[in-house]
């Protein structure tokens, strides 16, 4: 039996698709965590055409770890499911990279201790977006009130006891967006513990657009509507306020009739721009101010999403 037809602790996979600008520098940081934890590492690739697969192809030939797998169905849920259904036999976990993220050299290590430690069945983290172009600054995706505790709200996908994700039947591949929020659901349903890590974290690179930032969060939004209608769950105070964005744009439309229509708005652009101001202001980075547009781009987005989702509108746009 070679290395690579040894059972592994652990699978490291990234989905990924034309993520040449990130693949060969994350899978040189992962390699020396994979040796450490008798993990292989699987690149799941939904069709790459921008000479990510010879990056890979390259590190290949040098580390038996790195496997490459081809996803005809595209999107993470599905390159996650094809993985541990052709690699999982014989691994304890499961720990999920994003190839559009940044990483700790100890991530993977830090994430098997907590599992350890806690006997977790799913370790999440925290998330720090970092942008440049049109989201220069620093935003906030998730949060960090639940470090070091059983996490109640939603944090980023991890480390998972593989067990337990077959046992959930794993991802629903029905879903583009939103898939991890939804298999949460199903874990805690079936009584499987979360746990928010307080020992790591990633930052997550995001589009380089305000357009691609704002066809990532309607696809958020659809992929909440789409948790909600399968699970007939009531989204919580802080997801529903992020609803009333679209009707209260919606609203303004009639300001020509009576200009008080188009106060919400008004208020909803004054809070955002606000934030930016004064993140700019504590962070004394003058250019941290576009963090405000980012947010009302990514608040629309998300919120057009959820509507058009919720009655039935439109196709799904992109992959995840």
């Amino acid at each position: 039996m070679t290395q690579t037809d040894k059972p592994s602790s652990s699978l490291i996979v990234i989905p990924c698709l034309n993520e040449a600008a990130h693949i060969g520098a994350l899978l040189d940081q992962l390699r020396p965590a994979a040796a450490r934890l008798g993990a292989r590492i699987i690149v799941a690739d939904g069709g790459s055409t921008d000479g990510t697969l010879s990056i890979v192809e390259d590190v290949i030939a040098k580390d038996p770890r790195v496997i490459l797998l081809h996803n005809k169905r595209r999107i993470q849920s599905a390159a996650i499911n094809l993985a541990v259904g052709t690699f999982g036999d014989g691994a304890d976990y499961l720990i999920r990279i994003d190839a559009h993220g940044g990483y700790p050299d100890d991530y993977c290590d830090r994430l098997v201790e907590e599992a350890l430690a806690t006997s977790a069945d799913s370790v999440v983290v925290s998330m720090l977006t970092s942008g440049s172009g049109a989201e220069l600054g620093v935003l906030r995706r998730g949060g960090r009130l639940l470090h070091g505790t059983a996490a109640a709200g939603h944090g980023h996908h991890a480390l998972m006891r593989i067990s337990a994700f077959g046992a959930v039947g794993g991802y629903d591949e029905a879903f583009s967006h939103n898939e991890d929020a939804e298999l949460d659901y199903r874990l805690r349903k079936a009584g499987y513990k979360i746990w928010m890590s307080g020992k790591t974290q990633m930052v997550y690179y995001p589009r380089t657009s305000l357009s691609g930032l704002y066809f990532q969060y309607l696809g958020y939004g659809r992929g909440r509507a789409k948790n909600v209608l399968k699970h007939r769950v009531i989204p919580k105070i802080r997801q529903m306020v992020p609803l009333a964005v679209f009707p209260v744009v919606l609203l303004a439309a009639f300001s020509f009739v009576h200009w008080i229509a188009a106060v919400p708005l008004l208020l909803w652009v004054s809070v955002c721009l606000g934030y930016g101001l004064v993140t700019a202001i504590r962070q004394r980075k003058a250019d941290v101010a576009l963090a405000g547009v980012s947010a009302m781009v990514m608040h629309l987005g998300w919120s057009v999403g959820f509507w058009l989702q919720l009655l039935g509108l439109g196709s799904r746009r992109g992959v995840a």
